[in-house]
């Protein structure tokens, strides 16, 4: 099959092989430095930035507002909504990694500057098809043979 021809689930497959997804934690990493340090900080941070780019693993990266809303159930009532400032849950932002393998996004991980002040990055490797998607499939299928074998 020529790639014009691929399934849009075929090019996901082919986008998600070794990226990773690095989700920041936490409050204010700065609240509790001088400006000098701030200053430091974010020196460093732009040069985590820019080895990342350089060695062409950096994917995407954005931060998040922390206004937004939190749907679930049935009827899609939203069960919070932003601002998410008092939450030690906070997710500030995303980086997306293309590399190796899960350590190397880990590695990247731990190499972040503001990891020293508090902050937490979850690495997550994505997902060549959504999994309760593929888990649907299957029980579908398996259905459908019983239905048949019936």
């Amino acid at each position: 099959m020529t790639k014009n021809h691929q399934t849009m689930n075929e090019r996901n497959v082919m986008d998600a092989k070794n990226k990773y997804l690095l989700l920041f934690r936490g409050k204010e990493w700065y609240s509790s430095l001088t400006p000098d340090e701030i200053q430091k900080t974010m020196d460093q941070i732009k040069c985590w930035f820019e080895r990342l780019t350089e060695s062409g693993k950096l994917k995407a990266a954005q931060p998040l507002k922390r206004e937004g809303a939190i749907v679930s159930g049935k009827t899609g009532r939203i069960v919070a909504d932003g601002p998410f400032a008092e939450s030690k849950e906070v997710i500030g932002g995303y980086v997306l990694v293309e590399v190796e393998s899960l350590d190397e996004a880990i590695a990247i991980a731990k190499s972040c500057p503001t990891l020293r002040f508090g902050m937490e990055v979850e690495v997550r490797p994505v997902a060549e098809e959504c999994p309760t998607m593929a888990q649907a499939r299957q029980i579908l299928a398996e259905a459908l043979l019983a239905t048949a074998a019936a």
